[in-house]
């Protein structure tokens, strides 16, 4: 059945919503650099050993002179704004509506409000200099999955992807290892996307090691390759 002209009419405004996410994210955040996003759990308690270890490696990342970029929400978005926002850099959070879970929490130097899932998924990625993925779910993974893809298929520029904590995702690497690598859906040099570490030093250390020959500023190449993300 045709779509109704209330409907259409809903969908139509639904645009101008959207545009205003873009808008409004892109003014806020371009003039941040560098910045590192940040994920995990949004279920994870303040006592568990996964939000004091988001705590370590958000405050070793805003000392070492990078805003962290989190979803904005509780369990290990909250503890990656807790630590920013007591270290040197600024602490943002990308805040989302959803039905239940999401609860902004109160780290944020900057927060951002968005209503879709795509707009809020483009500023993760546009102004990142690294991506920092410790345990989470179906979220967490859906972030790991994107700029695994994006980099995978040049759509944006190659940066630090780095997974936080090996006993929990060791499985998973082993998986992608046996099944993915072994029959042919991505090439044995995509393992090389990403990598895994134990230890809040070692997230910033990896990323300085990315930068040390080329600095934090995008290429030319690099920013053309970004506008059309």
């Amino acid at each position: 059945m045709a779509p109704n002209g209330t409907t259409l009419t809903r969908e139509s405004w639904k645009i101008f919503q959207i545009i205003a996410e873009f808008v409004e994210g892109f003014e806020r955040l371009s003039a941040i650099k560098p910045s590192v996003s940040v994920f995990g759990s949004a279920r994870i308690p303040p006592e568990h050993p996964y939000y004091q270890l988001a705590e370590k490696v958000a405050r070793q990342l805003s000392d070492a002179g990078f805003a962290v970029v989190s979803g904005g929400g509780p369990g290990i978005m909250e503890a990656a704004n807790k630590g920013a926002q007591a270290g040197k850099s600024p602490s943002i959070g990308l805040n989302i509506e959803l039905p239940r879970e999401q609860v902004a929490n109160p780290y944020q130097d900057i927060a951002l409000g968005f209503r879709h899932f795509f707009s809020r998924k483009v500023m993760f990625v546009k102004y990142a200099s690294a991506y920092v993925v410790l345990p989470g779910g179906f979220g967490t993974l859906d972030e790991l999955a994107e700029i695994l893809t994006l980099v995978q298929t040049g759509k944006t520029p190659k940066i630090p992807i780095i997974l936080v904590h090996r006993p929990f995702w060791a499985k998973l690497i082993d998986w992608f290892e046996s099944h993915l690598v072994a029959e042919g859906a991505i090439d044995p040099e995509d393992m090389d996307l990403f990598q895994i570490v134990d230890e809040p030093e070692a997230v910033v250390e990896a990323i300085f090691a990315h930068y040390e020959q080329r600095g934090f500023q995008p290429s030319a190449q690099e920013r053309e390759i970004l506008l059309d993300l």
